[in-house]
């Protein structure tokens, strides 16, 4: 293993997807460099998102990403049982969990056995919940709208569909998901 070129002291967030595949390929002559690329790419975009949307609007309204994923799930979806919630939010049991003290605390959703099983946790959207949500979506939207932008029509469609195909390989590919 050699490591005899350091990295360029002017890499930045989106040049180091470029470096690290030109490294990987000259480390490892056998890596896939266009599945390396692509799945570096898919996730620097996606932290970018996911960090705008937190930074400039939930955090300022008291909520993190985790937080906002719950209260827009029993938003949309109305009350629903914890394990419910943590898969379509894509988080762990143990993740929400630990959130839910937070969203109770701060008076956003509320915690009851579930009437056909006392052992579930039925989840709920209270009123400050609703208000808050209906305020962070908004703001939510619009930059979901500026970031949408950038691409025309066609593009949005054809991106969604490429990420549909992608998202459907995850079988033949025996992808891990969060359950």
């Amino acid at each position: 293993m050699t490591h005899d070129t350091a990295p360029p002291s002017d890499l930045t967030f989106w040049s180091f997807v470029d470096y690290a595949v030109q490294k990987a390929e000259q480390e490892l002559p056998s890596v896939n460099a266009d599945a390396m690329r692509m799945v570096l790419t898919l996730n620097r975009a996606t932290s970018m998102v996911i960090y705008d949307l937190e930074s400039s609007v939930h955090r300022p309204r008291g909520l993190t990403w985790p937080g906002f994923r719950v209260i827009f799930a029993l938003w949309l979806a109305g009350p629903m049982e914890a394990k419910t919630t943590a898969e379509i939010s894509g988080m762990s049991r143990a993740a929400l969990s630990a959130l839910l003290n937070t969203l109770e605390r701060d008076g956003l959703i509320v915690r009851e056995r579930a009437t056909h099983d006392r052992r579930a946790l039925q989840l709920t959207l209270t009123e400050a919940g609703y208000g808050a949500i209906l305020g962070g979506f908004r703001a939510h939207n619009r930059r979901e709208t500026a970031w949408a932008e950038s691409l025309e029509p066609e593009e949005r469609t054809e991106l969604v569909r490429l990420l549909n195909k992608l998202m459907a390989g995850s079988t033949e590919a025996k992808a891990k998901f969060r359950s």
